[in-house]
């Protein structure tokens, strides 16, 4: 016999059938997904009301889908809010919307979680069904075949660029450097310098090394990072406390101290096989810092550990120049109103031709040798 519910959030929900279908990353496992809800970080009261599909047969749990009804369109990093000033000025409610996604969290993944074609999609099915009476729905930075399928059920495709670096197998990270043109290779070297001679010096923590006293320094940096952009941060100190208790063995600290201090860090979280950056602060400015404790730092500890990828985020082509090449990834977007459908189209053609000219003119600026 088989069934869809709609659940609000993961209580009830068996953590080992759940992490069954989510597989090894740590964003879409149920460690993740339940501490951001039961801390309070993606809640009703911040605007992230879970509806999560669990699909079941005889039971067992087949099929999923984290899906959030959003009363706004912050902590998700492919940016609609035209989408939803146009709304507004022709007298119609965009939020609530549904969202599936990983929270605050711009990583490429699974978001239709099923083992088979077939049960993902009944779980597309049953997203939609129950998005008729909102105003969209949107699944962000899922991976590239289930991106294809969602635009086959008639969503519509939009691409955002990020910046990952690959393990072309570096021995070390001279052997990394090495691979870059001489002007590349000679501005790291500088930036690395610049930071050793500011007398800091840093540590990489990982699991059970961090301790609450660290986690809480940790999230002081973090805190002070929204607050020079004058923004609040979305992450409380009780979900990094609980991060570092259920999925101890991904997590890893970058700590840069000064006179015996700690004055900046940076926190990583990983797989088997991949190394996602994720967050950053310092009490104190040291110029060049950042790229140290967020860029080097992870691509040392990549070649260490003989991860393949490290994933350095969106944004900022100052990635680039580091070792970062672009990769492309893909978000798939429902809207219940067809004219708006039309007009949004019609954006996503003209946004996704000049998304692959700024993709290419990246490429053409390669830092490594030819």
């Amino acid at each position: 016999m088989e069934s869809v519910e709609v659940a609000a959030g993961l209580r009830g929900v068996d953590r080992e059938e759940w992490n069954a279908l989510a597989g090894e990353q740590p964003f879409m496992r149920y460690e993740f997904l339940s501490a951001l809800i039961e801390t309070g970080c993606a809640s009703p009261r911040t605007g992230w009301t879970p509806r999560f599909l669990l699909m079941r047969r005889s039971g067992a749990l087949v099929g999923a889908m984290p899906l959030f009804a959003k009363s706004h369109s912050y902590g998700e990093y492919v940016f609609d809010w035209a989408w939803a000033d146009a709304y507004e000025r022709h007298g119609l409610q965009y939020y609530p919307k549904h969202l599936c996604a990983v929270p605050f969290t711009p990583v490429a993944g699974r978001r239709l979680l099923s083992a088979s074609p077939r049960d993902a999609e009944t779980i597309i099915s049953e997203a939609l069904s129950l998005s008729k009476d909102l105003s969209s729905l949107h699944v962000l930075f899922a991976t590239e075949d289930e991106a294809q399928l969602l635009h086959r059920r008639g969503l519509l495709l939009r691409r955002t660029v990020q910046f990952h670096w690959s393990n072309a197998g570096y021995s070390d990270f001279e052997d990394f450097l090495a691979r870059l043109s001489h002007g590349k290779r000679k501005n790291i070297r500088q930036e690395r310098r610049r930071v050793r001679e500011a007398g800091v010096t840093l540590r990489r923590l990982e699991g059970s090394e961090i301790d609450a006293g660290r986690w809480e320094f940790f999230w002081r940096c973090y805190r002070n990072t929204y607050a020079a952009h004058g923004s609040t941060p979305y992450l409380s100190l009780a979900f990094f406390l609980r991060l570092g208790q259920a999925l101890s063995p991904n997590v890893m600290m970058v700590l840069a101290e000064r006179d015996g201090q700690p004055m900046a860090a940076s926190l990583f979280l990983r797989d088997s096989e991949r190394l996602y950056g994720r967050y950053w602060g310092a009490v104190a400015h040291v110029p060049l810092l950042h790229f140290e404790c967020c860029y080097y730092q992870a691509i040392e500890y990549a070649i260490e550990r003989g991860l393949a990828v490290f994933e350095g985020g969106a944004q900022g082509e100052h990635k680039l120049f580091r070792g970062l090449l672009p990769v492309e990834t893909a978000s798939a977007h429902w809207l219940a109103d067809a004219r708006f459908a039309r007009a949004v189209e019609d954006f996503l053609e003209r946004e996704g031709a000049s998304m692959a000219r700024y993709v290419d003119e990246l490429c053409e600026h390669s830092p490594f040798k030819d």
